[in-house]
């Protein structure tokens, strides 16, 4: 009876393992709607921000994961976009030499996210090339990481907040274009 008993426990345990540990198949990353991006973002390491990011576009109700990865990009380019706006409006009035030499050293870092980093994880998308995408991508969350590192000797990190979305952002588009390898 406590065999029994114990064989019928372990047997449990080991389906809920096999359950909990299951990888996402390839079958699930093909289809469409919310479910398709709560699928996808759950192989990204920001899962929150993956989420909120691609259902605040429309095209998400009926995107495959190219889709994803393409609404993904585009919303990466606006973020960016809009640090590198935040950045130089702050180079315009910085009076502190140092603030001023973080902020240029980040629009450096921006510029190579929004004309080099960006447009080719974009390219890389369009024309089915993911390896590319997922190198643009990393690039362009190592380009934010390293614009954080110039503001460690810094008081303050003014564009913290943007700089933080673009870096995860960045992560979410290379992990869902990975999917796409």
């Amino acid at each position: 009876m406590n065999n029994t008993i114990s064989l019928t426990l372990l047997h449990l345990a080991f389906c809920f393992t096999l359950v909990s540990f299951t990888p996402i198949s390839a079958l699930e990353l093909h289809g469409t709607g919310a479910n398709m991006v709560e699928t996808t973002c759950q192989k990204t390491p920001f899962y929150n921000l993956c989420v909120s990011a691609l259902k605040s576009d429309p095209r998400s109700s009926d995107a495959d994961v190219a889709g994803l990865a393409q609404i993904g990009t585009d919303k990466l380019k606006a973020k960016a976009t809009a640090t590198l706006r935040q950045i130089t409006a702050l180079l315009k009035v910085a009076k502190d030499p140092k603030l001023k030499m973080a902020l240029r050293d980040c629009a450096d870092y921006y510029n190579a996210i929004v004309k080099y980093d960006i447009p080719v994880a974009v390219e890389a998308v369009t024309k089915g090339d993911p390896k590319f995408g997922v190198e643009g991508a990393t690039d362009a969350a190592n380009e934010a990481d390293a614009c954080g590192r110039g503001f460690k000797n810094q008081p303050k990190f003014p564009i913290y907040a943007s700089n933080k979305v673009v870096h995860d952002l960045s992560a979410v588009v290379a992990s869902i274009v990975q999917l796409l390898l």
